[in-house]
């Protein structure tokens, strides 16, 4: 495809289409209470960390890609944090509200358009998040990786999964693949990277499921099992992500 990505700080009339893309998120990640409240602020407070690809022939949106500045060293070791996503997303904006100095780029998001995918937008869109932290001063992005084809698998434990690769030597999961063709290290697993808590009536409406049996419960989407507790009337899921680490 022949793309235009820029920031959005550079087009900030793509606010708003930015959001208009067909996207196949599940329903229940919607409601993960920390993006619910942040994932907003990355366009409206760092849209120099937003970058947007529209397509040349057509000028829609065909992917974006969110990112964050945070200060991470100071914060000790570990440095990658077992909350993954949910607390980058933290601390990220913990850091602006402080004043903080910043020495890292998170990356949080990349989306492409349904309609677009399968064209190697996803790994331009990457490339492009690496240039823009480059471009900035910053010497590494880390990436809180969402495994595109564990959801097939949800009972394989994470662990496995992560470092399992194929002859080639490279990840089995294709958007791990990606990131390790792009330079990555996988580093480790954030086994809470993101937490979904609702009522039992609530995982009824995301999912369509009946979530009346006590235990773990496979949804389509979910990289785990969402344990359901029936008779106290909650469900909650609780995500694992990879850490990978990309030198710049």
């Amino acid at each position: 495809m022949d793309l235009k990505i820029t920031t959005l700080a550079e087009r900030p009339e793509l606010a708003g289409p930015l959001w208009s893309m067909a996207e196949d998120w599940p329903e229940f990640i919607l409601h993960d209470p920390v993006g619910w409240s942040l994932i907003g602020r990355i366009v409206a407070d760092l849209p120099e960390y937003v970058l947007v690809a529209t397509d040349e022939d057509s000028a829609k949106v065909v992917a974006r890609a969110f990112s964050v500045p945070l200060a991470l060293r100071p914060r000790g070791e570990p440095a990658l944090p077992d909350g993954g996503w949910d607390q980058v997303l933290l601390w990220a904006f913990s850091d602006l509200r402080h004043g903080k100095e910043p020495d890292t780029v998170s990356a949080i998001e990349i989306t492409v358009d349904e309609a677009a995918r399968g064209k190697g937008v996803s790994a331009r869109m990457l490339t492009a998040m690496r240039d823009n932290a480059r471009a900035r001063g910053f010497r590494e992005v880390v990436a809180p990786v969402r495994p595109n084809a564990k959801h097939l698998e949800p009972a394989t434990p994470i662990d496995e999964y992560a470092h399992r690769t194929r002859e080639d030597g490279l990840p089995h999961d294709p958007w791990l693949r990606v990131h390790v063709r792009a330079g990555g290290v996988i580093e480790k697993v954030a086994h809470a990277s993101m937490t979904v808590s609702g009522s039992t009536a609530q995982w009824r409406e995301w999912t369509g499921l009946p979530f009346d049996k006590e235990g773990p419960v496979e949804v389509p989407g979910a990289l785990v099992p969402v344990h359901c507790e029936p008779e106290r009337g909650y469900g909650v899921y609780v995500e694992p992500n990879v850490w990978v680490r990309h030198a710049l």
